[in-house]
């Protein structure tokens, strides 16, 4: 079974989806015995953002109008993410653009299984949680240099135009598609899943993909 994620790695909401939707998925493999291969791709949450590392709760204020209905939306992803095992932290955490994270995730994606996916897991955290300027191309070579990738071969693609229009397209067809909700699930390029479900959730959409696909079940699975 193929995944594709459609987030940005400046959106909590991606975060939190897209960390329950690859545990859902771990489960369902267990359960069923089918992988499930994850692929990231992006939906530029602010594709034309000039980087300021300006405070991201400033940002959010002006964007929402005003401070009170930014902390609100903050109240509800924080309690969200806390359900997930993850700890926002909004304070410290400064506006940017994710462009060229992407173009390090597209990479990334060439490298093997689950290093896209560590990657992208590495610049949340620097972004939520840690208070780090993801459009900063020293942050980002450092966190692929993290994940096993090569430190000299990061900043030398960061300082090109490399993997640009692959982002672009990437983008394009998330737009193209109407997504509203992120995280953005395509399924074996046919089922769509949008917005954060519950791992529960998750795991019976794949099942329910599963069925309609006409998989057959192992002789050793029992259906509900």
């Amino acid at each position: 079974m193929k995944a594709t994620l459609f987030v940005d790695v400046t959106d909590p909401w991606s975060y939190i989806g897209a960390t329950r939707f690859t545990r859902a998925a771990a489960t369902y493999t267990i359960l069923t015995g089918e992988p499930v291969r994850t692929t990231l791709r992006a939906h530029l949450l602010e594709p034309d953002l000039v980087s300021t590392g300006r405070p991201l709760m400033t940002a959010l204020s002006e964007r929402l109008g005003g401070a009170d209905k930014a902390e609100l939306l903050n109240i509800r992803v924080r309690a969200a993410a806390r359900i997930t095992g993850i700890d926002l932290n909004f304070e410290d955490a400064v506006e940017a653009n994710s462009f060229d994270a992407w173009r390090l995730l597209t990479w990334a994606d060439e490298a093997g299984p689950g290093v896209q996916y560590d990657l992208a897991q590495q610049l949340w955290r620097a972004h939520l949680l840690e208070g780090a300027d993801i459009g900063d191309h020293d942050v980002l070579a450092t966190r692929a240099a993290l994940v096993g990738l090569d430190l000299e071969t990061a900043e030398a693609l960061l300082a090109s135009t490399e993997y640009a229009d692959a982002v672009r397209q990437q983008h394009a067809t998330a737009l193209e598609v109407g997504f509203d909700q992120l995280p953005a699930i395509v399924v074996d390029d046919e089922w769509s899943i949008a917005g954060v479900h519950s791992q529960h959730d998750y795991v019976q959409s794949l099942d329910r993909v599963r069925a309609e696909r006409g998989t057959p079940w192992r002789e050793d699975e029992q259906p509900d």
